[in-house]
């Protein structure tokens, strides 16, 4: 579900979505980390001026964590 909603958002934002990619790995029993892959020239619309926007996808993320229990770090980087 977390998978499929910031992917989905991603696209929106992105001018390459057909380079996206995304890998969600569990950290402990109770903490996963979702990296999201881009085009070097979409991690900067994807990060947002100050950070503003992956801090906006973070705090939906987190309204996720009181339905399911899971904590999620979210993070972007260039697609190599």
């Amino acid at each position: 579900m977390v998978r499929d909603f910031i992917l989905s958002y991603a696209r929106l934002i992105v001018l390459h979505p057909e380079k996206l990619q995304i890998e969600e790995r569990p950290l402990d029993e109770n903490y996963n980390e979702i990296v999201l892959y881009a085009d070097e020239e979409d991690v900067g619309k994807l990060i947002g001026k100050e950070g503003r926007m992956i801090n906006a996808i973070k705090t939906v993320i987190s309204g996720c964590k009181a339905k399911g229990g899971k904590s999620y770090r979210v993070s972007v980087r260039a697609a190599e």
